[in-house]
């Protein structure tokens, strides 16, 4: 049970967390080196080796895990789009107006040219075709034999960015590309006009790549003491030729929080607690990296307490918490940490690694506080809030205490099993 000295022992805890280290860190992984840090590139390699150096700082003992990834989106050159009404080229940019589909074949970086039809409606033969807003993609495939390729409408972000996938359907037999929402617009009516012609490459492979888990221990569990387990995906989108994507907030910021709970509970917990970190890859590619971890963990009966950072960049009015496995528990202590802090908290989603934690049967919390430029050009370092890494770190840290010292705690009141 908690005693009278321990919330100041906490309180001391807490003035420790940093928010110009973390500021420092997102820097770093936002930085140029790093390329995006998309699973199985050098810049992806680098950020590893970087986060393997500040664990070994803190004094963990730091491995790696590697595991393979299959069929990586990349676009491998930069596209080139333009549109003519008949009179005048119009050229486009990429990232803003247009982008690579996931579902597009690779067709190479030169355009292929041929006049605009709608799908559905004009004859498909040698033309770029238009799907309309109500036509399914799949659809669309019927009425496109002997096309050049397919347009399909998307909205863009908040910045005017189309925002980076890297999970999604597979290539089908055609070129694809998404245009922004009300250049479509504009392209299906001009299409009435008889004359309207679009031009256009979709350079994009899939690549088959090893991603790869830095996993740090900093203290090791008593048999019955509680084992704490911080996780965050270190992979981002990565960089498109000419499209810089810095992925500061997803996840820089994630991974910045945990670093700096980490070095501070090392320090700080009782000395049955075990503590360690997963920076974990490939989550932009289906949560690679956290199911192969989750899997080894399943496989050797570990049952630690799972708390996931995905996203610590832009707090609003709460943050989102999503709790999974038998995690009554942790959640009760999650919601006394919050209380503690000042933090308001809402029920999730928080759609990340935790979920792949979750499935192995252990007690899991994903944490998320928002991300500004989602997956795009503007995802920037200069955009996450320092007092929003200070908020979630703080939080981390109190969930994390408050669970080593009152464990009884832990046990689920309606039937959980750890």
């Amino acid at each position: 049970m908690t005693t009278g000295s321990e919330p100041a022992a906490l309180d001391r805890l807490l003035a420790e967390v940093s928010g110009e280290r973390m500021v420092a860190t997102v820097a770093t992984l936002a930085g140029d080196p790093f390329e995006g840090r998309r699973v199985g590139t050098p810049g992806g390699a680098a950020a590893r080796a970087w986060l393997a150096r500040q664990l070994e700082g803190i004094g963990a003992t730091v491995t790696t895990e590697t595991f393979p990834v299959r069929a990586v989106p990349d676009v491998y050159a930069a596209p080139i789009a333009e549109w003519n009404d008949g009179d005048i080229a119009h050229r486009l940019t990429f990232g803003r107006d247009f982008s690579v589909h996931l579902a597009s074949v690779d067709a190479g970086d030169q355009p292929k040219r041929g006049p605009l039809g709608l799908a559905g409606a004009d004859d498909p033969t040698g033309r770029w075709l238009l799907v309309p807003a109500a036509m399914a993609l799949a659809d669309a495939y019927e009425h496109a034999a002997g096309a050049l390729g397919l347009l399909v409408g998307r909205a863009v972000d908040g910045d005017g960015w189309h925002f980076t996938m890297l999970a999604g359907p597979n290539p089908g037999r055609l070129p694809v590309l998404s245009v922004a929402t009300e250049l479509h617009e504009r392209l299906v009516a001009a299409v009435g006009g008889g004359a309207a012609s679009w031009s256009a490459s979709s350079p994009i492979r899939r690549v088959d790549v090893t991603g790869a888990n830095v996993h740090g221990r900093l203290r090791t569990a008593t048999p019955r003491g509680v084992d704490l387990l911080l996780t965050a995906h270190y992979d981002g989108v990565g960089h498109h030729p000419g499209l810089r994507q810095p992925a500061a907030a997803d996840n820089g910021s994630g991974v910045a929080v945990v670093c700096e709970a980490a070095r501070i509970l090392a320090a700080g917990l009782p000395s049955d607690v075990g503590l360690s970190v997963a920076f974990v890859d490939g989550e932009e590619t289906g949560a690679l990296g956290s199911a192969h971890h989750a899997g080894q963990l399943r496989a050797t009966d570990d049952q630690p307490l799972v708390i996931n950072v995905d996203g610590a960049g832009c707090l609003h009015e709460a943050a989102a918490v999503e709790a999974g496995g038998p995690a009554h528990g942790l959640l009760a202590v999650l919601d006394r940490a919050a209380r503690h802090t000042g933090l308001p908290l809402t029920a999730g989603p928080v759609a990340s690694d935790n979920r792949r934690y979750a499935a192995v049967g252990l007690a899991t919390v994903g944490i998320g506080a928002g991300m500004a430029g989602y997956h795009s050009p503007a995802d920037t370092a200069d955009r996450v809030e320092p007092e929003t890494m200070v908020a979630i770190c703080r939080l981390v840290v109190a969930t994390g205490w408050l669970a080593a010292s009152d464990a009884t705690k832990l046990s689920s009141l309606i039937g959980d099993r750890r």
